[in-house]
């Protein structure tokens, strides 16, 4: 594929193809978005404002406390928080002491707790303090030596010896002692993948990287913006490496407020919609499905959202019109991975969008479909195989694991695992994950496009596809199923309604109802999970 020839006919002028990308530290961003916007409201967290003066005043505080508790250029610093003030300034504090950031989700237990501690050789650790006990539980198995604790209302608790995040601020000695940066070859995040695989790998993330992500962004959606304008819904777990760039570091790039909350509760979303206003919402498809569900969303001011920025997990194409319709904005399904810090591809704001397709790739990204057998051949336009990606926001490598980061990075290029075909203009369409491939009766089934087939049934809130052994077939197909409140619906009807919309060696030969999906912390729902379920059964 001619990646210029698709560039050429779809960006505008006023669009660069390809961006440069200036040699300098991540945490930079904020120090000069504070300089121009010192006022502008940085962060909100249930009411509570913090200015961009107020935040870089905290995040210099901490990077001193950092330095008086001897961290130093290079080491880890673990932050195991849900989205809070303090979350972002324990970030940027960590990089403007030269240190790694570690992204540790808060769902993890110990087992996963002490495997990325020990991995990452983590000697700081910032946690809730509902999460304190976990962390106690397997600090001996790990280098963790200094734990910060946040907490986020009055607990009672008592965490002597170790100390309070307001505790830790106070051992600043109001000086910051400047570090000498590489951007291009320092490790600004290690971002641990999810582990579906086998272990937890942590994505070397450098401050290029991240920051070329950021820029990318703002160049590919400039025309949809105002600088020092625009609020963010930031519910998408900052730890996670779609919150961490489209929500946090983009919205400080921009000037934006940060409309915070620490997990996605339906009623209190719709809330905080209805008093912030925020214009900006970037989320997973669950999250659409929840509010377009909602029987009063409309209610809540949901129209002040101009533009959403879907990632993490396929749009279901029927959901992509259904909550447009409903909210009068503008869904922008893209693609990503914790590997390219995230963001390859999206639906371009400036051009046709494509319900179906993830877009086309960001400036400076180049991207072609390869053979699934050995990754060497390029596929034709509209046949089957892996992408590939190349850019500058691609990883560094994978930390401590030589081999799997040859495996990943091949001749400068990522291979993603991802199923994908391109078409004629270069927009990219995400079928499945390589591990997701169904394999029934020699027929290649991919739980996409029966996922597709479910979502657009009237009664059908959310569908998930998994293979299943099958002694003559070698792998079923089982729907797992939610239905909408108030509908019913049987096996035998779903089942008739497929044989009627798709070949018959895609049609599910079992369904099975439930209340709600097993989903990760994201909202993504973890056909793993089912899988294992069979499997153990």
């Amino acid at each position: 594929m001619n990646e210029k020839k698709v560039w050429a006919a779809l960006y505008p002028d006023n669009i660069e193809k390809s961006i440069s990308i200036p040699n300098k530290p991540l945490g930079e961003i904020l120090q000069e978005t504070t300089v121009n916007y010192p006022t502008n409201n940085a962060l909100s967290f249930y009411g509570k404002k913090f200015t961009y003066e107020q935040l870089s005043g905290l995040v210099f505080t901490f990077t001193s406390a950092l330095q008086c508790n001897q961290v130093q250029k290079g080491d880890r610093v673990a932050i195991m928080l849900p989205n809070c003030p303090q979350y972002v300034v324990s970030y940027y504090g960590t990089l403007n002491a030269g240190a790694i950031v570690t992204q540790v989700n808060p769902m993890l237990v110990e087992r996963e707790l002490e495997y990325i501690l020990k991995d990452s050789g983590a000697e700081t650790l910032i946690v809730l303090d509902a999460l304190y006990p976990r962390v106690k539980s397997v600090q001996g198995q790990t280098k963790i030596k200094n734990i910060i604790v946040v907490s986020l209302q009055p607990s009672g608790h008592d965490f002597s010896p170790d100390r309070s995040f307001e505790g830790f601020l106070a051992e600043s000695n109001g000086q910051v002692l400047p570090i000498e940066m590489d951007p291009v070859h320092d490790v600004a995040v290690l971002q641990y993948t999810g582990g579906t695989t086998g272990k937890s790998k942590g994505a070397m993330l450098t401050h290029r990287n991240i920051l070329a992500n950021v820029l990318q962004s703002y160049e590919f959606f400039k025309l949809e913006m105002e600088i020092g304008k625009e609020r963010f819904l930031t519910v998408i777990p900052l730890f996670h490496v779609f919150g961490m760039t489209s929500c946090m570091n983009f919205s400080i790039f921009t000037a934006s407020e940060s409309i915070m909350l620490p997990r996605f509760e339906l009623e209190e979303v719709l809330n905080t919609i209805k008093q912030e206003q925020p214009t900006i919402f970037p989320g997973v498809p669950t999250m659409y499905v929840a509010i377009t569900s909602h029987p009063h969303a409309q209610d809540y001011g949901i129209d002040s959202i101009r533009t959403c920025n879907s990632g993490s997990a396929p749009m279901p194409v029927e959901l992509l019109r259904t909550f447009e319709r409903k909210t009068g904005s503008k869904i922008l399904e893209g693609y990503g991975l914790s590997e390219a810090s995230p963001t390859t591809h999206c639906n371009p704001p400036f051009a046709q969008r494509k319900p179906g397709s993830v877009g086309i790739g960001m400036p400076s990204t180049e991207y072609k479909i390869v053979d699934l057998a050995t990754g060497t051949e390029e596929a034709p336009v509209g046949e089957l195989g892996e992408v590939i990606i190349r850019g500058p926001q691609v990883m560094k490598g994978y930390w401590n694991m030589p081999e799997e980061t040859a495996n990943a990075l091949r001749d400068g290029w990522l291979y993603t695992g991802d199923i994908a075909k391109v078409d004629e203009d270069g927009y990219l369409y995400i079928i499945d994950r390589k591990k997701d491939l169904i394999i029934a009766s020699g027929f290649n089934v991919y739980p996409r496009d029966i996922e597709e087939v479910l979502y657009e049934h009237p009664a059908v809130q959310e569908a998930v596809c998994i293979g299943i052994p099958d002694p003559y077939r070698g792998e079923d197909v089982k729907a797992v199923i939610v239905l909408k409140a108030g509908n019913t619906a049987t096996e035998e009807e779903i089942i008739h309604y497929c044989k009627e919309n798709m070949a018959a060696y895609k049609v599910p030969r079992s369904i099975d109802f439930r209340e709600q999906l097993p989903k990760t912390n994201v909202g993504k729902i973890l056909r793993r999970a089912l899988r294992d379920e069979v499997k153990n059964k």
